[in-house]
């Protein structure tokens, strides 16, 4: 304890060189849980949105479906596995949906298109599609031959709400699946390839059309939290029980788009690693030429009978001290910072797209990792740094020390 004194002590004899160094630390601390904060907020922003309004948080496919695509790849009475979902808690929202490719044309123009079955009403609670729609409206609650195209496929097609688009596929009978829908939409996604060659249809239309009676290919499934993916990706498959069926979450049914996430998070690193340096370069030179300047004093300390180790302890306790000082300050001053920018945020002048999702406001995040990390950090560089200035003052020679001046 008395050691612990000294070093209190020591900390505020050269007051303006520790407060220097305090406000190096606590600068440092804050840009790093600015950093951190920023980061885990952008990502969890993208990463919420994106599984929300596009590929859903979990999704259930017929074993092999997510490997290789296939028509018959389907999964039966879709209904009944929906309701069991449904049952497990903190799943909100279920929505199937059924995948095909076929040909459109409208009057003399045609193309290559990926038919897309949905369910309005379930799309609507759970994906909020409704909003996609720039022009015209929602497909009808019940099945009526209407078709929404995605913008960039209406362009090609030179489609208006009102036109009508003739589809043809393949049924699952091995029949040339064909008939017309009436165009009562155009659907903005943000994903120009996904705009270039989707077309909506209800999906008992879509079922009809590839003769695929009460017969879907995907169940996405929206939870109420992000963090419960892992969690509740367990629970549906116990829940359902059906070695036929793979549940997967969103990490493996876009992992392109994780793994292009998670490389791009690793930049924040940098900046960790900057932070370290700066308080590194910083401590050791304060605690250096403290060092220098008390050589006399440590002189005197072992010549009246204190070991090396406890000036060794003296030293460390005076960086422990001033990095735990400016820690705390810092981690005030990143809590202010995080929380306006997770409030308010920052709004771009221009929004950019990510994974098919259009993002116009940046926002943080508060969370423990922006504030243990930077401390974690900065307590230990500022310490392992101070082992070589310490090491030094503990075999410091008394007779020798206490000639210095």
């Amino acid at each position: 304890m008395i050691t612990l004194k000294i070093a209190f002590r020591n900390a505020l004899r050269q007051r303006r060189r520790t407060i220097l160094t305090a406000l190096t630390i606590i600068v440092s601390y804050t840009l790093a849980a600015i950093s951190i904060g920023w980061s885990d907020g952008t990502y969890f922003h993208i990463i919420d949105m994106f599984t929300r309004h596009s590929t859903g948080h979990i999704q259930v496919h017929h074993k092999g479906y997510l490997d290789k695509p296939s028509l018959y790849n389907t999964i039966h009475d879709y209904e009944s596995i929906g309701s069991q979902i449904q049952s497990v808690k903190n799943v909100k929202y279920w929505c199937p949906r059924l995948y095909s490719a076929g040909l459109s044309s409208v009057r003399e123009q045609s193309a290559g298109i990926q038919i897309v079955g949905i369910d309005p009403e379930r799309e609507t609670n759970g994906t909020e599609f409704d909003k996609k729609i720039i022009s015209g409206k929602m497909l009808s609650k019940e099945p009526s031959h209407e078709a929404i195209l995605g913008k960039g496929l209406a362009k090609i097609l030179k489609a208006n709400v009102g036109a009508e688009v003739v589809i043809v596929s393949q049924g699952a009978d091995g029949s040339i699946a064909n008939d017309m829908y009436k165009v009562v939409g155009i659907a903005k996604s943000d994903n120009d390839i996904t705009d270039r060659i989707s077309c909506y249809l209800h999906i008992k239309d879509a079922q009809n059309l590839l003769v695929l009676n009460n017969q879907i290919h995907e169940i996405m499934v929206i939870i109420s939290s992000l963090n419960q993916v892992g969690k509740l990706n367990k629970a549906i498959e116990m829940k359902l029980n059906n070695p036929d069926l793979e549940v997967s979450p969103w990490q493996k049914v876009a992992q392109s788009f994780y793994q292009a996430m998670k490389a791009d998070k690793e930049g924040m690193w940098i900046m960790l690693f900057v932070v370290i340096l700066i308080v590194a370069v910083e401590v050791l030179n304060t605690v250096l030429m403290s060092v220098l300047e008390r050589t006399r004093e440590y002189g005197i300390l072992k010549a009246v009978g204190t070991r090396p180790t406890q000036v060794f302890r003296l030293v460390l306790y005076e960086v422990f001290i001033i990095a735990v000082a400016s820690s705390v300050i810092g981690a005030g001053l990143g809590f202010i910072s995080n929380y306006f920018l997770s409030t308010y945020g920052i709004t771009l002048s221009q929004p950019f797209s990510y994974g098919g999702v259009s993002f116009q406001k940046m926002q943080s995040v508060i969370n423990a990792r922006s504030f243990y990390l930077p401390a974690i950090i900065i307590i230990l560089s500022g310490t392992l740094i101070s082992i070589f200035p310490a090491v030094k003052a503990a075999r410091v020679a008394p007779a020798k020390a206490m000639r210095t001046r």
